[in-house]
């Protein structure tokens, strides 16, 4: 094979995340955003190793899986969801199979439990991120995703299936109302421009919700709308956009508008300063008889009914934890160790970000919460300090990438009985269990749960327990 051939095939399998497997003159080809069963072109865009990757050109032929029609307008341009058009048995099955094909490469005689559906396939999203931009040069202002494949291109989504329809009814007010201002939107490439993000969360089980226009401090272009000053016209401007949203028809209830900030040349949703326009910066969430509250920047599962499901399974996989000391690694908002705590003598939760920290704290003391605690810093250097407040288990809840090794050797060092694993990305989660049974560690329970229907995501949750006369 050659970089540039094209070629015709059919996808055989989808490994995790998205790799559609092609066989080509008996060798294996990587064609992303495929299903299987589908019959594709594509062009050899990459060859490594002996590996060869392809970029789709074109789906000749739909895969017998693909049962329905997509449930928006932009399914396959937009780079948000992949398997619209399988139903969601399929869907649950093929991410099944992925999680099982994986743990299969490290892991003998444990017992997998299946795949745990999200309670809602649609519109379960409570937060998301939009982008300001054009979906081709010099077009109109679009708000929305970007588009599949593309840095630049952004897709207007205001008919997005996987958020309820206040988001996109949100999106589509911001977005008319900044186009009939003139306002620009910020160019990566020059680095000028005024529209950066728009925020939106939405509590499920509260309703309430918090809308944040992310702008750059280049605001010289509103000099052109009025005689008055610029602070007179900013003011103007954002209390127009206030009084638009909050006439809005919508299920739920919007509690705080922001204003923030953000001139950082990275396209990250960031604050340098933010305004609070209207009510307040955080909404309350409830996630198993618990309160939580989520400011506009904070951690929180982007599915609340689906985190019910998966938070269930560990509190199972956790097992008896009366009168036991209980480590929650990479403990984000601390919602883990919170669900622990009221069946626990202690849970301590450690998290690198201050800021969720702070907000675990912060909840900990709305529920009530006297036994736990929380510090801010990385585990590898935190567990250090914890030598002599020795854990009966072990909850880890690691970002994307898995636990650095000099990091899971401390952690193996414990030698506790148990240890629940939660993963957002199963080729991370192979990784660490192969260190984890050459240490003494086996496999008991697999589960996985379907946290992002639509979606190539999958989340994996997995309980160990130490094998006699090791570690």
């Amino acid at each position: 094979m050659k970089k540039g051939q094209v070629y015709e095939g059919l996808v055989e399998r989808v490994d995790f995340p998205n790799k559609g497997i092609v066989i080509i003159n008996d060798e294996k080809v990587i064609v992303k955003n495929t299903i299987p069963g589908q019959k594709v072109s594509f062009s050899i865009n990459k060859i490594r190793k002996g590996r060869a990757e392809g970029r789709l050109l074109e789906v000749l032929e739909k895969s017998p899986l693909e049962t329905r029609d997509a449930a928006c307008k932009s399914f396959g341009s937009c780079g948000g969801c992949s398997y619209q058009t399988m139903s969601y048995e399929n869907q649950l099955e093929m991410k099944k199979e992925q999680v099982v094909r994986l743990i299969n490469q490290v892991c003998r005689d444990y017992n997998f439990e299946g795949m745990l559906a999200s309670p809602k396939e649609w519109g379960y999203r409570n937060k998301m991120e939009f982008s300001f931009g054009d979906e081709y040069k010099e077009g109109p202002l679009a708000l929305g995703l970007h588009k599949r494949g593309s840095f630049y291109d952004i897709i207007t989504v205001d008919d997005c299936a996987i958020v309820d329809t206040d988001f996109n009814k949100i999106l589509s007010c911001v977005l008319n109302y900044f186009t009939e201002i003139g306002a620009s939107y910020y160019h990566k490439m020059s680095q000028k421009g005024y529209l950066r993000h728009l925020l939106v969360r939405k509590a499920t089980k509260t309703g309430e919700i918090l809308v944040n226009v992310v702008t750059t401090s280049q605001e010289d272009w509103m000099s052109d709308l009025d005689n008055k000053s610029l602070t007179e016209i900013q003011i103007d401007i954002y209390k127009k956009l206030e009084e638009q949203l909050l006439s809005l028809e919508l299920q739920g209830t919007i509690v705080g508008i922001m204003h923030t900030y953000n001139d950082s040349v990275a396209d990250v949703v960031q604050s340098d300063r933010m305004i609070i326009l209207y009510g307040r910066d955080y909404i309350y969430e409830e996630l198993l008889g618990l309160k939580f509250k989520i400011s506009t920047f904070s951690f929180f599962q982007t599915n609340s009914l689906g985190a019910e499901v998966l938070y269930s399974k560990v509190r199972e996989y956790v097992g008896e934890t009366k009168d036991k000391n209980i480590f929650d690694l990479y403990s984000g908002t601390g919602t883990i160790a919170q669900l622990l705590a009221p069946v626990a003598r202690k849970v301590t939760g450690v998290e690198i970000v201050e800021e969720a920290v702070a907000a675990a704290k912060e909840n900990a003391s709305l529920n009530g919460l006297s036994n736990c605690e929380f510090i801010a810093g990385d585990v590898l250097k935190v567990i250090d300090s914890l030598k002599e407040d020795k854990p009966d288990l072990i909850v880890l809840d690691p970002p994307r990438d898995g636990i650095h090794p000099k990091a899971l050797d401390k952690i193996i060092d414990f030698g506790v009985e148990r240890i629940v694993y939660i993963s957002c990305k199963p080729t991370s989660l192979v990784r660490d269990l192969e260190i984890l049974q050459e240490k003494g560690y086996k496999v008991e329970k697999v589960c996985a749960v379907d946290m992002f229907p639509e979606t190539v995501h999958v989340e994996t949750v997995v309980m160990m327990s130490r094998e006699k006369n090791q570690v």
